[in-house]
């Protein structure tokens, strides 16, 4: 028997936005896994050699002492590994709505050529949007911080728009601040669940590396080498850190599919799209 059809056209509470998430990775993970593999994995990869190379990079330097070879290494590290990671982003956030949108127009059945073909029309301009994002939600924090968090909230749901209702950067922005208008405080709430369930799912993850960082200081304390950052974290430091941020990465996937119950529910209070298309439905049936 095949699974019942989520309905994303509609208005969900909290709860209900939580549990679907779930729900629907449950159900689509591996005609989704498939595709997201194929589109996703080469930004993946490009992200997870950035990572190592940055790991390797930061041991013994930081922000605070790049000077010479190896700050300049780290400098440049950081910078591959940020670019690396804007383009993982784009592409997986991208794929994950493409997944949902092939999924709602096929009536739960997720065609790869439909998701592949949408995110080459789309890639170009998800890349933008993530950099303009980005350098908004930059600005604000600067800003004393709740700037950033206020921005954050429309910006988090310009891809979902982008991709949704198939609009261009720009219009993608002023569209998402339309759309949490008088809806802010509801869509940041939601949003901070999803990424605290999220973060707590990572968390397990994390816990060997956060178990060899004592380990390594409390071993490196009591020989009297502490001084040297280099001894205390090592040829472990960077392999487990490299195995966690690749769960991490890849954990961070299921945000999307929460930030798209979000969108359709903003959209369903102003528009009522999906009840309109339902009473159309009724119709074509008589």
């Amino acid at each position: 028997m095949s699974p019942e059809l989520i309905q994303f056209k509609k208005q969900h509470e909290l709860g209900e936005i939580l549990s679907l998430t779930f729900i629907f990775l449950r159900q689509n993970y591996k005609a989704a896994g498939k595709i997201f593999i194929k589109i996703v994995g080469p930004a993946f990869l490009l992200l997870i050699a950035a990572a190592t190379y940055y790991a390797w990079s930061s041991i013994g330097t930081s922000f605070f002492s790049t000077s010479g070879i190896e700050g300049s290494d780290f400098l440049l590290s950081f910078g591959l590994m940020m670019l690396a990671y804007m383009l993982y982003v784009s592409t997986m956030t991208g794929t994950v709505y493409h997944i949902i949108l092939s999924y709602i127009n096929n009536q739960g059945e997720i065609i790869s050529s439909e998701v592949t073909a949408g995110m080459k029309a789309d890639f170009g301009k998800l890349l933008l949007l993530t950099l303009i994002s980005w350098i908004l939600i930059f600005a604000g924090m600067i800003l004393f911080i709740i700037p950033g968090i206020y921005l954050f909230v429309p910006l988090s749901l310009t891809t979902a728009i982008l991709v949704f209702r198939r609009e261009g950067v720009m219009e993608s922005i002023s569209q998402a601040f339309r759309l949490i208008k008088e809806n802010w405080w509801m869509t940041f709430a939601t949003l901070l669940c999803i990424g605290i369930i999220v973060y707590l799912i990572s968390l397990v993850f994390q816990l060997p590396f956060i178990i060899y960082i004592f380990f390594r200081a409390f071993t490196v304390a009591s020989e009297g080498s502490a001084a040297d950052p280099a001894e205390m974290l090592g040829t472990g430091y960077v392999i487990l850190n490299i195995f966690t941020s690749t769960i991490q990465y890849l954990i961070y996937s299921i945000t999307p599919i929460g930030v798209a119950f979000v969108y359709f529910n903003l959209n369903e209070k102003q528009n009522f799209t999906g009840t309109y298309e339902s009473i159309q439905n009724l119709g074509n049936n008589n």
